[in-house]
């Protein structure tokens, strides 16, 4: 199926597949590329890449197939056109989309006599390959391990299991806390900035107070599996008068406040529902859905 320094194919040139055209190429991997946009190809001339001028050709090229684009459904669209050239092929789709789209996607391409492997990329362009990239798969074990040589150079391969679907819910579970964090992070730059302080002020004290998250992730996941969450009526007391303060800072400065206003909403959920059930009940178990 797939070797080492083997004959690749990256289907989908946005950053994340230019990158990784240069670091396969880096490793000595005989690599050719296809896009709809026929310059962002020929650009990949540039690490030594060869450009093939129809899916068709991308796919006979390649002993695996890495597809890089916007969501599962784009694949649809590309790989369409020349399913007869998927036979025998392993397609590793290291797009972004649902855990359910990735299941129906490995389906597709087995009903049409394709190997399928699913990815999910936690690295940005610019690190891809680097010493602290890791890349989610899942799918059989057994096309994994023919691949695992041939893909390694990206990242370091991180296996979940036979279901297909793992892959994608471990990298949007990863993302949900980046992009959460990333717009809080933003919110708090506009309260010191429309405040008439500068960012740069603000920003050592940031890092400070996030500093090494491990610990607390720990402790967190730990009550999540243990004890359902953090539920101490005096905590959820304490969070939701925060938030509270939180958008009444925000406000007062003139900065959006829906995204505080949700997370208030959120403590504010916990405690209505703590008294209705004459108990403690967590944020966690209102997110999983249900207090039980």
């Amino acid at each position: 199926m797939c070797r080492a320094a083997g004959s690749v194919t990256v289907i989908g040139l946005g950053p994340m597949g230019r990158a990784m055209v240069a670091t396969l190429r880096a490793s000595g991997a005989v690599v050719t590329v296809w896009n709809r946009s026929p310059e962002k190809a020929h650009a990949m001339r540039e690490f030594g890449a060869a450009r093939a001028d129809t899916v068709a050709e991308a796919l006979d090229a390649g002993e695996v197939i890495l597809v890089s684009l916007t969501d599962y459904a784009a694949m649809y669209d590309v790989l369409e056109p020349a399913v007869d050239h998927l036979p025998g092929k392993t397609i590793v789709n290291l797009s972004s989309d649902s855990p359910e789209e990735t299941r129906a996607a490995a389906r597709w391409v087995r009903a049409r006599g394709g190997r399928f492997l699913a990815g999910g990329v936690m690295a940005d362009g610019a690190g891809v390959g680097g010493a602290d990239s890791f890349i989610f798969y899942s799918g059989e074990r057994e096309v994994f391990d023919a691949c695992t040589e041939a893909l390694r150079p990206l990242g370091r391969p991180e296996y979940l299991g036979v279901d297909v679907g793992l892959a994608q819910l471990y990298y949007q579970a990863v993302l949900t806390i980046f992009l959460s964090g990333l717009l809080a992070f933003e919110q708090a730059l506009a309260m010191i900035e429309r405040s008439g302080e500068p960012i740069e002020r603000f920003l050592p004290y940031a890092q400070r107070s996030m500093g090494d998250m491990t610990e607390l992730y720990a402790a967190v996941a730990a009550m999540a599996a243990d004890t359902g969450g953090w539920r101490d009526i005096g905590h959820l007391r304490m969070m939701a008068a925060g938030a509270g303060h939180v958008v009444e800072t925000a406000a007062a400065v003139g900065v959006g406040t829906g995204l505080a206003r949700a997370v208030q909403d959120h403590w504010l959920h916990a405690l209505s529902e703590s008294e209705r059930a004459d108990e403690p009940v967590s944020t966690f178990q209102l997110l999983r859905g249900g207090t039980a």
